[in-house]
């Protein structure tokens, strides 16, 4: 045979996800792409001496998985942080606070996140005398699941200058008391960036996210190996879950310079997409800098052809903005980012260029508000094929979900974060929602009917980063009353939504997403058969391999090769 094998997967059970070959037994890889498929006698044809041959050993074999919306930076970050992810109680949190300082004593900036709202119980709520009673004399900053609130005692918000408050621009809001003094809630970026400035990397993992700035100060030598190191770490722990492509929702150039550097490296073992992100500033002087990063940065293994935005913040701080008012605040509907008027003009302008547009939108008002300004840009602009995209969509109106449809917009979600998954508390989220509204919260089946493009993911660090865990919730979400409807997916929709849509949302659907020959060898192999599993048993698979480009990038058995 003229061609031969770099590599042969065995004894698997392909779930291909290309419907002119669905199943299969083997996967023959060449040059980093795929070869061929087709049973183990087939694929064995392919095999020369040199070949690696992989036995899944009846375990399930399908595309790598794509996560479509993740903060790589920060997560990776946050990998060395104080986790309070399932802590309960006053003395519980104290003791891992306390444990966690004793074993950081040189850090500046003691960082713990997962912190749920309702840690404390009884109605009880965090805030800097809370925190002072645990630990009074070092800087300590928590941040809330979501990752936009975060609370922090009074020596923190002293060193970052918020402790007599401060202006602040719409939908941020640093909480004061009667006394004229922060509370040390701080609501949303504008709010705690300059505590978190404080940590050991002075915040740089948080910039794409906050202000979609580069660094003030230009990052040394030592700083920009630092920052590396994290990233680094961080793409191991994708590889590790399966994961082999990202979708970036924060980003800047300097991100973008640090995981080409790890590319030249040799250690870039996940393909990334990063976006520009649009805080605030002169609009065409920064949609051009986007078209500059496009052009820059536009390989297969790293590339930036997208604008993130924020329109709104998150329910459990009333941040999220509705279409009517919060059945538990009378009057209050939350406080968007951008006007519309200037909204419309940043989606006429970033679709002008040719960039696709994600937005994140919580509440259905956002959600609105946003299909409105993909509207503008269509009008304005013409139609095209331009993949726009609507991050989280967590409450949205029958109506919009219709108008989304019709524009061909990609419905960007995380089965992880109901409440009620994953462990998270039903209050006070389904209070902030109203009951009125609750057939039209996380309306996964609504939006896949609709014939709407459903990509999947996890929000990282938000939630986990595990796959496993987003599809054992997508698939045994319960609804919280009898009238509501059923959301659970099935296996092939969620596997669907984490590898074929997710390849199509960035418009990277000829070439991964699929097990079938030509396409990209990105695979993972997993260590049981996903078909033949009931739901709730999905928590216990793992992968057995992660595979990139023809390179096992993760290997439980422990041989992983970091050289793609």
């Amino acid at each position: 045979m003229a061609v031969s094998a770099d590599m042969i997967i065995t004894n698997g059970r392909v779930i291909s996800m290309n419907p002119d070959q669905p199943h299969a037994e083997a996967v023959a890889i060449a040059g980093g792409r795929i070869l061929a498929v087709g049973s183990n006698s087939e694929i064995a044809s392919y095999r020369t001496t040199g070949t690696r041959i992989i036995d899944a050993d009846g375990g399930t074999v399908t595309p790598g998985i794509n996560e479509s919306h993740i903060h790589l930076f920060g997560g990776s970050a946050e990998l060395d942080q104080l986790s309070l992810f399932s802590v309960k109680g006053y003395g519980a949190m104290k003791a891992a606070v306390l444990a966690y300082a004793a074993s950081r004593p040189t850090e500046p900036l003691l960082m713990a996140n997962g912190c749920d709202y309702t840690i404390l119980g009884d109605g009880r709520s965090v805030d800097r005398h809370v925190l002072d009673s645990i630990l009074a004399d070092r800087p300590l900053a928590v941040m809330s699941p979501d990752h936009h609130t975060v609370w922090a005692n009074t020596i923190a918000l002293t060193k970052a200058g918020l402790l007599e408050g401060r202006r602040l621009p719409s939908g941020n809001e640093i909480v004061m008391c009667g006394d004229g003094l922060a509370n040390g809630e701080l609501r949303e970026h504008y709010a705690f960036d300059d505590v978190i400035a404080l940590s050991a990397n002075a915040g740089r993992d948080m910039l794409g996210l906050s202000t979609g700035d580069e660094p003030k100060l230009v990052p040394s030598a030592a700083d920009r190996a630092y920052d590396r190191g994290l990233l680094k770490r961080g793409l191991q722990h994708l590889a590790a879950h399966g994961i082999t492509s990202f979708q970036n929702m924060d980003g800047n150039r300097y991100q973008l310079e640090l995981l080409s550097e790890i590319q030249a490296e040799g250690a870039l073992i996940c393909r990334g997409r990063v976006p520009l992100h649009y805080v605030s500033g002169d609009i065409v002087e920064q949609m051009e800098k986007a078209v500059q990063m496009r052009a820059e940065f536009s390989g297969e293994w790293l590339n930036s052809d997208t604008v993130k935005v924020f329109m709104d913040g998150v329910l459990d701080s009333h941040t999220a903005v509705m279409y009517d008012d919060y059945d538990d605040r009378p009057g209050w509907k939350g406080e968007p980012r951008f006007d519309q008027t200037t909204f419309d003009r940043i989606c006429i302008e970033a679709d002008k260029r040719g960039l696709q547009i994600a937005v994140h939108a919580i509440g259905d008002g956002a959600v609105s508000s946003v299909i409105d300004g993909f509207a503008a840009a269509r009008r304005a602009n013409g139609a095209r094929d331009s993949r726009h995209r609507i991050e989280h969509i967590e409450v949205v109106r029958d109506g919009d979900i219709g108008r989304m449809a019709e524009m061909k917009i990609v419905a960007s979600m995380q089965p992880t974060v109901p409440p009620g998954q994953m462990g998270l508390p039903l209050e006070p989220t389904l209070s902030r929602i109203g009951a009125k509204n609750w057939a039209r919260a996380y309306a996964w089946r609504a939006i896949r009917d609709a014939g709407i493009d459903l990509i999947f993911s996890t929000d990282w660090p938000v939630s986990p980063v595990s796959p496993i865990l987003s599809m054992h919730s997508a698939m045994t979400r319960m609804p919280w009353r009898d009238d509501l409807p059923d959301n659970r997916q099935a296996l092939m929709e969620v596997l669907d939504a984490y590898t074929v849509r997710g390849a199509y949302a960035e418009f990277a659907e000829t070439w991964k997403g699929q097990v079938q020959p030509g396409f990209a060898a990105d695979i993972v192999v997993w260590d049981n058969d996903l078909a033949n599993l009931d739901p709730e048993a999905i928590l216990s698979v793992a992968p057995l391999y992660t595979i990139c480009a023809g390179q096992v990038t993760y290997s439980a058995k422990g041989h992983a090769l970091f050289d793609c």
